[in-house]
This record gives C-alpha cells, structure tokens and sequence, in this order.
C-alpha cells in the first residue's frame, strides 16, 4: 500500500486580521488536488490556540466539508485532547492528540492519558509524539504500548530525528498501527525505512512531489525535498510557509498572529531560489 500523506493546513488571515475563508477553501482543495490523501485540521500549523472558539469551529467544518468531497481522509487536532468534544455532528476520521507537554508524566502516565481518551468517544486516535516540544521521550516498547489501546490507530512520529528507537519501532511496527514520518526533514528517511504515511506542512507547496515521493520512494526526490523542507522551516512554522504560499498569490497576505512574528525576506528567498 502506498504511504499517505496528509498536510497540516495553515489558517490563512486577511489584511483586516480575520480568517480569510475563501483561501482557506481553494487551499484545501488545491492540496487535495495536488496528490495529498488527507488533510489536517487545527494542526500546530494552523496555529489553533490563536484562534477563537467559533473560528476553530469553523475551520473544522470548511475543511470536513472539503475532504468529504474529495473523498479524502480528515483528520482534526485536538491539543493534548482533554478538551475535546466528545460529540461531533459529522466526525473526522481521526483526531491528532499530543503527549500532554511541559508535565513529564513518565510512559506509564502517557499510556494511562492515552486509554483515557480513547474510552471517551469512537473518533480513532493518532498520537502526536514530538518529545522536543513536549519534553517527554517514549521508547519503541512505549509506543507498542499506546498500539495495543482500542482505538489508538497510529503516531505521528516526529522526535527530530533517527535513532535505535526509531529502527526498532519500523523494525517491528504493530499491525494495524500506522508511523507517520512528522519531521519534514527526516520524511523521507522515515518513509525509506517503512513509515506508513507522512504528515507534513512542506507539502502545502510540493504536494505533487511528496506524494510522488511516497509511491516510488526516489532517493534524488527525497534529498531535494528535505533540501527544500530545511529551508522552509528556518523561522518558526508555519511563518515561512505562509510567506512562500502569499508569493505564490494563494493567500492574500503572510500574516501570523501573536506570539509568532512575519517571516524575514532572506528566509523567504531561500525558499525561492531553493537554498
């Protein structure tokens, strides 16, 4: 089976400060068009805790209707997942909850959170593990654990790299329990060593190619898209991307809100010239 790609969707702002909609909706479409198999809403990408409670709403709702369309796989970030709703009146395919930050529960603690979730609603889980935002490691036996949990179908996988735990985990993955490559950089390793799937926000502007480079794993394509990916995320994500998407004329302007600040010129033109 072909490795998924899913892109975090930015939320794009207008001039006046609001949502822009109609790029947020030509966006998603485009993506899709463009190769990607799913989308993701509320992501980190999207920068979710800026924005309102009806906006968040909103967004869930534009970007399901989209996907639903398009056939295509919808998945919503809900944070740690302890304020998430428990009902939904057309639910996603999957929520994306992070290992709960800044406490250091212990695996023990990460499991039990996990099992929690899970009890409360039908919506499958993926677990977003990004340790070097959390502060909380988890080993492959960890992971296994968090696979063994009805209802928790996969893993974001971004831990800033590939070491033992990484090959140990693709080495053994459990059955049914999808690894997707979240580190943009390191996707295309990840996929070489049998990730199933990939969530990535680089993809908002190679979509074709990533999704190119999950059907036929092309070693060049990699290096070229990691390249590119390095200089993407040079300032904190996703104020490159927006830069490079408001060049691009598919959103009306960069903007980020508080506390992330607009991209600088010199990290836009490295994107450009690919450098």
């Amino acid at each position: 089976m072909t490795p998924a790609l899913y892109v975090p969707l930015i939320t794009p702002f207008t001039a006046a400060g609001g949502v822009a909609w109609d790029a947020l909706e030509a966006l998603a479409g485009e993506i899709l068009a463009g190769g990607a198999h799913g989308l993701v809403a509320l992501g980190t990408t999207g920068e979710p805790e800026s924005l309102d409670g009806p906006e968040r709403e909103r967004v869930v709702e534009l970007i399901g209707g989209v996907c639903r369309a398009a056939g295509a796989r919808f998945v919503v970030g809900v944070g740690d997942g302890r304020r998430a709703p428990g009902e939904w009146a057309a639910p996603p395919d999957a929520l994306l909850a992070a290992v709960p930050a800044f406490v250091r529960p212990g695996e023990a603690g990460v499991v039990a959170h996990f099992t929690a979730l899970a009890a409360r609603g039908p919506v499958p889980l993926l677990v977003y593990h990004v340790p070097y935002r959390t502060g909380q490691p988890l080993t492959a036996r960890a992971l296994r654990e968090l696979a063994a949990i009805p209802g928790v179908t996969g893993v974001k996988y971004a831990v800033g790299g590939i070491d033992a735990e990484t090959v140990d985990l693709l080495g053994d993955r459990p059955a049914g329990f999808d690894v997707l490559a979240g580190d943009d950089i390191f996707a295309p390793a990840l996929l070489a060593l049998g990730a199933t799937g990939a969530v990535l926000a680089s993809a908002h502007l190679d979509t074709a190619a990533w999704a190119e480079l999950a059907a036929t794993g092309d070693r060049a394509l990699g290096h070229r898209l990691a390249a590119r990916a390095a200089a993407l995320f040079r300032e904190p994500n996703p104020t490159v991307i927006k830069a490079a998407l408001h060049a691009q004329g598919r959103i009306p302007t960069p903007d980020v809100r508080l506390p992330l600040l607009p991209a600088s010129p010199r990290s836009l033109a490295a994107v450009r010239l690919g450098t």
